[in-house]
């Protein structure tokens, strides 16, 4: 079920020029975007046919230093350390 909203001139120009909304839903205080119907599409698309090892040599190099670290050796035996 919908509602319509009203929207301000300021909110209508920025969805206009495809920028998104921020709303906020008044009875459970939950953040909302709003986007035009066409970048959602956009969006879903891109996501849906986004297969997540294609991501792994981007997040290989951010998180290179961080793996490398000392430190991090401590969660490679995590399971042994509870015990």
């Amino acid at each position: 079920m919908s509602e319509t909203v009203t929207l301000s001139l300021e909110d209508r120009q920025a969805l206009q020029s495809g920028q998104s909304v921020a709303v906020t839903e008044f009875t459970s205080q939950m953040q909302c975007v709003i986007l035009r119907a066409d970048i959602f599409e956009q969006i879903k698309k891109r996501v849906s046919d986004l297969d997540p090892r294609d991501t792994y040599p981007a997040v290989d190099k951010v998180m290179s230093e961080d793996w490398d670290d000392p430190k991090m050796a401590e969660y490679d035996d995590y399971e042994s350390l509870q015990k």
